[in-house]
């Protein structure tokens, strides 16, 4: 027989309830100001509950009504310099770290009308919700995406579970600096189950981040029940998988909920780690909206009385009598005070009476705000120095590509302690899987940071590090095509955060990764990743062809206040061409393309490995034509000015690439081109380009999908054809290319 020991978690895992001598020993001060902080919540979120029924709140409004409790009492402890992130479902967290952030000294809430900054501060909250340009982001946050930076409020978010990597970043930043400061991301049920949330858990016990991963447990997923979810119903439970102290409690009762956060804080202050808060709860209405859930008949309205009779205003309001501390007249004055302020704040945002009343006109955002604020103004580069190739201060000479790539980074870490390297095994194999980070982990040992096989956890985490403002991250993703797993944090996080919060929040963040088509890698390690990076707004990308470029683009990157995706292309890694020998200081612009080579017959527009094999193929051929570097891709990127001289010279374009259609970044492009440039063509813009499948394993087949140099003379011989210039004589190779 098997002998069989029970195990047990390498992390305590208990339940917290609070005891009447817990109450008393708060004090009437502080259970007052939780009483009206509480009540201020609740006042907030029946105010916009009311607009929304008046069909004022254009989205979503999920009320937190009933839940406020949970928010005061972990959040009343935390300082400005605290951070927190939320869920959709934010309204109570991101009033209750306002109001703590405001901390209006002397305010007596029970004889004293609310102080003009809490009235501000709530006006700002309700401007935002509604969509108006008085609101914190402007109105483009609306009630999912309000961020407050001065507070220590990092933005609440609208994808379930995806605040939680970028707060495992707030945390890193706050772990190395070392002053004690902590984080708080709160998310619900439903969102334990998603990735993004496991892999911060791990990613955040792994490196000992100051970060409390507090569950809002209210039964629900929209109309799911808990059940359903999950078959381990008691949420905390995901600490023990990744050696975390988790703690169970009443979220109806604010101070167990306070206890649970005291522990919590101790304990990461004190440098050990990460915390699990599973805070049960309820919301009194459906997932948004004014109705109960009753009314959609996913629960019952016996269960939804049950839960109200532990209301946790009520709950503190009677401790607080019975102690004599308050009078139910008290309460009530603390209530009306609240509800007043919010009458006069919904006075100011609108106007008319009843089903008439609306927004205010002239408090809408103007529709030319737009675009703006989607990217930075480059402000940052000012005084930068400028090189190119030809006119280089520095020696130059033959350099390895990959050697420029470690050597720029190297430079730049030697001059600027904030950069740090994050990705797959980036510490070993000399310099990662390809050498671009060789002696950088012996010389930077703990500014090299290998994660674990985790890209949507890392990725995000580093997009919350850019977003804290304090450190400048470069992650690698060893495969273009891994930013499909990443995909959340790449584009509805990293992506929109500046526009989405209102334009004025950098981002930081520079991303590495190589196109491996022809490695025989397959369909999921061969993407370009061009087209994809293209699509989604707020992103620069650049896609350096040499090593001298390389080295100019990069530090550009790692200037720039935008996240930056540099392309790289192992067919170019060991390839020797023009660079630096010793000067790596040197920049060169984000949106300036360069003329590779001059012609006049037809304009070539490329990038990556496909610049210098276009040249060749125009050599080879005794083609007069003009090979354009794009360099930089993205739509404010693109250099119009060089890209328009060209045509109007040739008048004959093509673009050139790699990859298949499928993933094109040419589909965008050449539409641009035909539009801007229509009147100076001669033809359409053809294109030159790969299948329609992703690369296969097979030698044969993955060459039959991507292009080469027969595909690039097939491709240029056509084009002579098509101005009424064919040529004269093909070689065999030409012809046969041709077939």
């Amino acid at each position: 027989m098997p002998t069989i020991a029970d195990l047990v978690y390498g992390a305590p895992w208990v339940e917290i309830e609070s005891t009447s001598e817990d109450w008393s020993a708060l004090g009437q001060t502080e259970l007052l100001e939780m009483l009206y902080q509480m009540h201020v919540i609740r006042a907030f979120e029946e105010a916009v509950l009311d607009l929304e029924k008046l069909g004022l709140v254009h989205g979503p409004a999920h009320s937190s009504i009933g839940q406020e409790g949970a928010a005061v009492g972990s959040i009343r402890q935390l300082g400005s310099a605290d951070l927190i992130t939320g869920a959709h479902r934010g309204h109570h967290q991101f009033i209750a770290k306002g109001m703590g952030h405001i901390a209006c000294l002397g305010h007596d809430p029970r004889k004293d009308p609310l102080p003009d900054t809490a009235r501000a501060f709530l006006h700002r909250t309700l401007a935002e919700i509604l969509g108006l340009a008085d609101g914190f982001c402007k109105g483009r946050g609306g009630s999912m995406h309000l961020r407050w930076v001065e507070a220590g409020a990092m933005g609440t978010n609208a994808i379930v579970g995806g605040g939680v990597p970028i707060a495992n970043g707030l945390a890193w930043a706050q772990r190395r600096r070392n002053r004690g400061e902590v984080t708080f991301t709160f998310f619900g049920d439903g969102a334990v189950n998603i990735g993004a949330v496991p892999e911060s858990m791990n990613l955040a016990a792994l490196w000992a981040l100051p970060i409390c991963f507090f569950i809002e447990n209210n039964g629900y997923a929209v109309s799911t029940t808990l059940a359903e979810e999950t078959k381990e119903t008691r949420l905390s439970s995901r600490g023990g998988a990744y050696a975390i102290p988790a703690y169970r409690v009443n979220g109806m009762d604010p101070v167990a909920v306070r206890i649970a956060s005291a522990m919590a804080i101790e304990h990461m202050r004190a440098g050990n780690g990460p915390a699990i808060i599973e805070a049960n709860l309820y919301r009194y209405f459906h997932h948004g909206g004014s109705l109960s859930g009753s009314a959609f008949g996913y629960r019952s309205k016996t269960e939804e009385a049950e839960w109200m009779a532990m209301d946790p205003i009520q709950r503190t309001a009677h401790e607080m009598i019975e102690r004599k501390w308050l009078s139910a007249e008290e309460n009530e004055a603390v209530r009306s005070h609240c509800q007043h302020a919010m009458k006069e704040i919904v006075a100011r945002l609108t106007e008319g009476e009843g089903k008439k009343r609306r927004i205010r006109p002239a408090l809408w955002p103007d529709p030319t705000f737009r675009d703006k604020g989607l990217r930075g103004d480059l402000s940052e580069f000012d005084g930068a120095r400028f090189e190119e190739m030809e006119t280089a201060s520095g020696p130059v000479g033959e350099v390895k590509f990959v050697d420029a790539v470690s050597k720029v980074m190297a430079r730049r870490m030697e001059t600027d302690e904030r950069i740090f390297c994050m990705g797959e095994d980036i510490h070993r194999l000399k310099g990662g899987t390809n050498g671009a980070t060789r002696g950088l982990a012996e010389r930077f040992p703990d500014r090299i940071v290998p994660t674990p096989i985790a890209e949507l956890g890392f990725v995000g985490q580093a997009g919350g590090v850019a977003m804290e403002g304090s450190y400048r991250p470069v992650v690698e993703l060893m495969y273009a095509d891994f930013a499909l797993v990443a995909a959340d944090q790449l584009f509805n996080q990293i992506g929109k955060a500046r526009h989405m919060f209102g334009g004025d929040t950098p981002m930081p963040l520079v991303l590495r990764t190589k196109c491996a088509m022809g490695t025989g890698y397959g369909s999921q390690h061969s993407m370009d990743p061009a087209g994809l990076y293209s699509m989604w707004p707020g992103w620069r990308i650049v896609a350096p062809s040499t090593p001298f470029d390389y080295v100019g683009l990069m530090n550009s990157a790692l200037q720039c206040e935008d996240p930056v995706l540099v392309i790289e292309h192992t067919d170019l890694y060991q390839t020797s061409g023009i660079g630096p020998i010793e000067d790596f200081d040197y920049y060169i612009p984000l949106g300036k393309a360069k003329v590779a080579r001059k012609g006049t017959a037809f304009t070539v527009l490329t990038y990556l490995s496909m610049t210098p094999l276009a040249v060749r193929v125009a050599d080879d051929m005794g083609l007069d034509a003009e090979v354009v570097d794009l360099r930089s891709l993205d739509r404010a990127g693109i250099d119009w000015e060089t890209i328009g001289e060209s045509i109007r010279k040739t008048n004959n374009v093509v673009v050139l690439e790699q990859g298949p259609i499928t993933t094109s970044y040419g589909a965008m492009l050449t539409d641009e081109i035909q539009r801007r440039f229509f009147d100076d063509l001669d033809q359409p813009v053809q294109r030159i380009h790969g299948g329609e499948a992703s690369p296969s394993v097979s030698k044969v087949l993955e060459r039959a999908a991507f292009v080469g140099e027969p595909e690039i003379r097939t491709g240029f011989a056509q084009m002579m054809a098509d101005k009424g210039c064919p040529l004269s004589a093909p070689s065999d190779e030409l012809a046969a290319a041709a077939g």
